[in-house]
């Protein structure tokens, strides 16, 4: 009887051995697998969050040029209307804090080589880069806003400046 029950003592220990090579062959990987996805998952939703904050800092922008309307930056070729020397400064203002978004914007989303997820992000950011740099007042005030900026920034949206500048102007 005794022998039996070694026996049956050994098969129980083989059994546990069996099974917890299962988990180290099944279980480990699924595991990493699982803990991969979640880290995906987390990092995408920081990209997101951190693309509506941008967003509502544009949003809150786009107010105070709306409290602003008198400078009439929201109009195409509106920077041909005389502007009085408050206003002028006003607007500068404004276009430091714009250039504050942008560059904002630039340096935590924008990256050389995107996914496509953060490239859709991105493309927002540069239309609005280019619709400013559509007007002559911003591109005027861009060289000396830019200064003590982040240089890649300032090339970037210089490029953009000197694209949209060389575009015919649509009225």
């Amino acid at each position: 009887m005794f022998a039996a029950g070694e026996t049956a003592a050994w098969t129980l220990l083989e059994w546990f051995e069996f099974l917890s090579y299962v988990v180290t062959v099944v279980g480990l990987p699924f595991a990493i697998l699982v803990f991969l996805f979640e880290q995906r998952r987390e990092r995408q939703n920081e990209e997101e969050e951190l693309f509506q904050r941008l967003s509502d800092q544009y949003t809150d922008f786009l107010k105070l040029v709306l409290d602003n309307a008198d400078l009439h930056l929201l109009r195409r070729g509106s920077s041909e209307i005389e502007l009085s020397a408050d206003q002028n400064e006003r607007k500068y203002a404004l276009f430091g804090i714009l250039v504050s978004i942008l560059e904002s914007a630039y340096i935590l989303v924008y990256e050389e080589k995107m996914n496509r997820q953060t490239q859709r992000l991105w493309q927002s950011w540069e239309d609005y880069m280019r619709e400013w740099c559509r007007r002559a007042d911003f591109r005027e005030a861009l060289s000396s806003l830019l200064s003590g900026e982040d240089e890649d920034f300032q090339r970037y949206i210089s490029r953009i400046a000197k694209e949209e500048a060389s575009k015919p102007t649509a009225h």
